[in-house]
Formats: structure tokens, sequence, C-alpha cells
């Protein structure tokens, strides 16, 4: 667990823009369940969060299309909530950041740790809005 003055404005990164925290499981499966389209982004403490995964959703944002529902949870903090979340991402394996799209509770797109680390935002704002587009 990391200290919650440390990932406070991490957790704000998303937060400030409209992303609601989940921190149960029962909050996850609701959230994932809802009708219309949900993006969730597995928050970290990492380097590739705060450089690339954290601006490439704020950035994705600014498209014409997006999801529904904005959620997040954070790896090493909300361990259970990450794990539900997880859950519902396989087959892809458990890694932070990651983000994913789901369309009424289905999975239809997935942003795993190795298609955002050394990638710029704007190429991962540019992949989710190719998938609001697609499923939006």
């Amino acid at each position: 667990m990391y200290p919650a003055e440390l990932v406070k404005p991490m957790r704000e990164d998303l937060t400030n823009i409209g992303f609601e925290e989940l921190h149960t499981t029962e909050a996850v499966d609701n959230a994932i369940a809802k009708e219309g389209t949900t993006l969730v982004v597995v928050n970290s403490v990492c380097g590739c969060a705060a450089a690339n995964a954290r601006p490439g959703a704020r950035m994705s944002l600014e498209n014409a299309k997006r999801p529904t529902n904005l959620v997040t949870v954070f790896a090493g903090v909300d361990r259970e909530a990450t794990q539900q979340a997880r859950a519902h991402m396989v087959p892809f394996p458990p890694s932070s950041p990651s983000m994913a799209l789901f369309k009424d509770g289905e999975l239809v797109h997935m942003l795993e740790r190795h298609h955002i680390e050394g990638r710029p935002a704007e190429l991962i704002a540019e992949n989710l809005m190719d998938a609001y587009n697609e499923h939006c």
C-alpha cells in the first residue's frame, strides 16, 4: 500500500476530469455493468502512468464521442477493486497502468502497459479515440 498523501495528486489527475474512483469489488461490478460505455483506468504510481497514461486518458476525452462512464482503480492501493477490474479484463494479464473500454458490460478495447509505456500520450489518446468512435 502506498501512503495516501503520495497517491492523492495521482488520483486527482483523473478525478479532477470526471473519473469516479472505485474502492470495492461491488463498485467495480456495478460500474462495468452499466448500460453504455465505461472506460476503466487502472492507475499507478509508475512514471509511464504520469507521463503517458493519465495525460493520454485526459486528451482522449476531447473527442466528439466519449464513454458514458469514466472510472478508475488504483493499483497498489485499491487492491480488491483492482483485482476485480482485472478479472473483467481477462484474457489480458494484469498490468498497471492499463485502460479498458467496456460496452454494456462487455470488454471491447484494451490498452495494456506495453501499449502505454514508452509511447507518447498523444498516441494513447488517438488509440482511445479510435475505440470511442467505434464503440461509443
